[in-house]
């Protein structure tokens, strides 16, 4: 693709106008950047970048300007992370955002509206739900069906377990035989329910 110096600055400007804005330049917004003098300058560049294969245009649209081998960079959500969680016996947890984390929606199967937060997790009781010691759990602020992994307040404690309903009673069960289960006393809150996994080691 033998492209002109202009050309290639049309280009560059249409990608990354593309990328910050979410949407393709219009032929004005291209003619004041580059201070052409007229739509018809801009439309003879595009032109001669059509026939060069650089772009396509589709008719019927007022910003009709296609890079072929374009392909945006996905918008991240931005999840605060809340502390540790006990994946083993539930513990008091007061939870502040210490940080965020950038994750993909797309990539973890979320809808961009949802409600997330990220815990880290401390104890070894649900190793066989695939979830390690400082493994970061993300979790969506939505009601628990039969068999979600949940962050749950369990009479006053913090913990992460498995959300079981039997006989109409609601409890929590480890993913490990060396943990009870926990059938609450008084209350049992669910603060979120597990969404996505961030391993801390991937050789794990």
């Amino acid at each position: 693709m033998n492209l002109t110096k202009r050309q290639t600055e049309i280009i560059s400007y249409i990608r990354e106008s593309t990328e910050e804005c979410g949407r393709i330049p219009s032929v004005r917004e291209i003619m004041g950047r580059f201070g052409f003098s007229s739509p018809a300058t801009v439309a003879s560049h595009l032109d001669l970048m059509e026939k060069k294969g650089a772009i396509r245009r589709e008719s019927g649209r007022s910003r009709n300007i296609v890079l072929p081998d374009f392909r945006p960079r996905p918008q991240l959500l931005e999840v605060p992370v809340y502390g540790m969680i006990p994946a083993g016996i539930p513990e008091g947890q007061e939870q502040d955002s210490e940080r965020c984390l950038s994750v993909d929606p797309e990539t973890i199967r979320l809808p961009r509206n949802a409600r997330t937060f990220a815990l880290e997790v401390r104890g070894d009781s649900m190793i066989g739900a695939g979830i390690l010691d400082r493994d970061v759990v993300i979790l969506e602020y939505t009601e628990p069906r039969h068999r979600d992994i949940v962050a749950a307040l369990i009479d006053g404690d913090v913990t992460l377990k498995r959300f079981l309903v039997e006989g109409g009673t609601p409890f929590l069960r480890a993913e490990n035989p060396l943990y009870p289960d926990l059938i609450p006393a008084r209350e049992l809150i669910i603060q979120g329910v597990f969404r996505a996994l961030i391993r801390s080691n991937p050789q794990r």
